[in-house]
């Protein structure tokens, strides 16, 4: 990202919405499908429940998470300028679904793309939606993170099929030239050299559907849980500290590290790297599971509507997900 210095135009939140399916599944529920049970999945996890929408795709998901935004920030559709959907579960190939967005919601000025980073994702959206914004060009840019992961999830898979979830939540970026206030700086990251762990591998060019990819269930997620974690805790935390580094920023300097939920021993341990205090972390995995590019705007929507996310409160964001793809963002908090 460049600098301040040669900036003259940054991107800040101006508005705010999130959608989650009504049908919850709790750790109950996996109780009487696979063989585990609720305190196993608590203290290893750190979820409770998740939802799961049970008709429709990530466009519907996405496209309600959109309409919250709209009616709350009494956005006109035809304004937006560009929908950015971080997705790794898009309705199809092609179209996007931000096409599919585009379409739902009457933005007939827009153009759009799908960007793929698994659970970073949101933070690659949210740097690109900003640099469209910091060029000038651009005055009004949603970013969306949505995923359908039950369509992906493998439910007899006891070890991976109790941590994800659906929903979906979305940001407006408008500029600014207030340099002190939106989206600082950020540090993102990608290796290939993880695609071992933590893939999908059927589907696409490499292992297009057959009935082998679909009886050795190639077109669900698969994860080597401990190796992930691994990486995952030294990636995050990692980047997080640099952030904070390169921004001259103090434990005590932020107000909330917004971390990807997906287990909150790595949370945890990405806090503790940084020197934050739990109550300074976001939280809300017990509620939702992982939800891919979702989490970490489900996070700013929700304290934000319970009045704990207040206008320039300082924040890190940050991620890790399959690609490997991690990363971290400095933001100053923009709405009353």
């Amino acid at each position: 990202m460049q600098s301040n210095k040669k900036r003259l135009i940054n991107a800040k939140v101006t508005g705010v919405g999130m959608y989650v399916p009504e049908k919850v599944l709790d750790n109950k529920y996996f109780e009487s499908i696979i063989d585990t049970n609720d305190e196993w999945i608590r203290t290893r996890t750190g979820i409770r429940e998740r939802r799961m929408l049970e008709n429709g795709a990530t466009s519907d998901l996405a496209t309600k998470a959109v309409e919250d935004l709209i009616k709350t920030s009494n956005l006109d559709p035809k304004e937006i300028d560009c929908i950015i959907v971080a997705t790794v579960t898009p309705d199809m190939f092609f179209p996007a679904t931000a096409c599919l967005v585009q379409n739902n919601i009457g933005a007939d000025h827009a153009w759009g793309y799908d960007l793929s980073a698994a659970c970073s994702g949101f933070l690659f959206a949210l740097q690109s939606g900003a640099s469209l914004i910091e060029g000038g060009s651009y005055k009004k840019v949603v970013v969306v993170g949505a995923d359908k992961m039950s369509s992906i999830v493998d439910y007899t898979d006891r070890n991976n099929c109790i941590l994800f979830g659906d929903g979906a939540a979305a940001v407006l970026l408008e500029p600014t030239e207030n340099m002190d206030d939106g989206i600082k700086d950020s540090l993102l990251r990608c290796d290939g050299s993880g695609k071992e762990s933590l893939h999908m591998l059927g589907g696409g060019s490499l292992n297009p559907p057959t009935h082998d990819t679909v009886d050795n269930k190639m077109h669900y997620l698969f994860q080597d849980g401990k190796a992930v974690f691994k990486v995952a805790v030294k990636g995050m935390a990692d980047v997080s500290v640099e952030m904070m580094e390169q921004n001259d920023l103090k434990s005590e300097d932020i107000a909330f590290l917004v971390p990807h939920q997906a287990n909150l021993r790595i949370i945890d341990a990405t806090a503790n790297r940084m020197g934050i205090t739990r109550d300074k972390v976001m939280i809300n995995i017990e509620k939702y599971g992982n939800t891919t590019a979702a989490t970490i705007p489900l996070c700013l929507v929700e304290y934000y509507r319970d009045g704990k996310l207040k206008k320039g409160d300082k924040l890190i964001l940050a991620a890790f997900g399959a690609g490997f793809t991690w990363g971290s963002m400095y933001m100053v908090w923009s709405m009353d």
